[in-house]
């Protein structure tokens, strides 16, 4: 985890804002949580990186962000979520999902996420959390991503995400980069970022064997004037605890806690994100009742 980089920039003297993230150790611990296949590694290992580029933005140290992606494809469904400290946490319905790879060699994510919607959730401390939700177009989810930021934030982007799998199912590199317009960008700066992205390898092309995330701006701006704000680890946590379980637990209501109960003599819980598992007596359940 600790070698996994998050970065700030901005280029043009601020008209162009760019958020850039190396993930490989992220991507890999959920590989290695959920035992993932190819496909599901490429898929929660793109939707993981979206979040820490997009958790960059949030404003505070409690904000929370959410993506969840319902598609129809066999994955069923991902979830992630991140903090401001580009750390995140994810799961997929499905982690077993494995499909041919494609006529062009690439991993068949379209084909495994389908045809559905994403929905991004900020929990910034308002009375109610921020939701938007656009179609998929893709279901690569870099493109989905970008579509959400023009129809719900009214944000021109181009983003980026990649995952490489090795042979033995191990990851190689994954990263992306998310490249915004601002207010006062410039004719000049739209053209050479359209002629550029044109040009552009794939993500895990430009991320060099040190998994330089500076390297890989540099890479994407072709020499061209960036200025880095600031660089800091990410990497894959997850925050569940024993209480928080218990809250889980009390949130199903009374009735359902009786059941549970009067069932078994224990019960087991288990996290989404990291499979970790609580073990709660029938005793222990019924005095949460109280």
């Amino acid at each position: 985890m600790d070698n996994d980089k998050m970065i700030s920039a901005i280029a043009f003297g601020g008209a162009v804002r760019i958020n850039a993230a190396v993930t490989c150790s992220t991507v890999s611990e959920a590989v290695r949580i959920h035992n993932l296949t190819p496909v599901s590694a490429a898929a929660l290992g793109r939707s993981l990186t979206g979040a820490v580029l997009m958790s960059n933005m949030l404003k505070n140290d409690t904000d929370k962000l959410t993506l969840q992606i319902k598609g129809d494809g066999p994955l069923g469904g991902i979830v992630v979520t991140g903090n401001k400290f580009g750390f995140v946490k994810g799961y997929v319905n499905n982690p077993g999902c494995d499909l041919p790879i494609r006529p062009d060699g690439k991993l068949d994510v379209k084909g495994a996420v389908g045809r559905g919607y994403l929905q991004v959730i900020k929990d910034i401390g308002l009375k109610e959390p921020y939701v938007g939700m656009v179609n998929l177009i893709s279901g690569e989810i870099a493109e989905d991503l970008t579509y959400y930021f023009a129809v719900s934030e009214q944000i021109n982007s181009a983003i980026g995400l990649g995952v490489l799998i090795n042979p033995d199912g191990s990851v190689q590199k994954a990263g992306g980069y998310m490249i915004q317009l601002m207010p006062g960008a410039e004719e000049e700066h739209i053209a050479f970022l359209e002629k550029r992205l044109t040009e552009l390898p794939t993500v895990t092309e430009l991320i060099d064997e040190e998994h330089d995330v500076k390297n890989m701006v540099k890479k994407i701006f072709n020499d061209k004037e960036v200025i880095f704000l600031e660089e800091r680890p990410c990497g894959y946590r997850c925050d569940c605890s024993r209480e928080r379980m218990e809250r889980n637990l009390i949130s199903l209501g009374k009735k359902d806690i009786e059941e549970l109960a009067d069932e078994a003599p224990e019960t087991e819980i288990v996290c989404h994100f990291c499979n970790s598992k609580y073990i709660f007596s029938s005793e222990e359940l019924k005095n949460l009742l109280k």
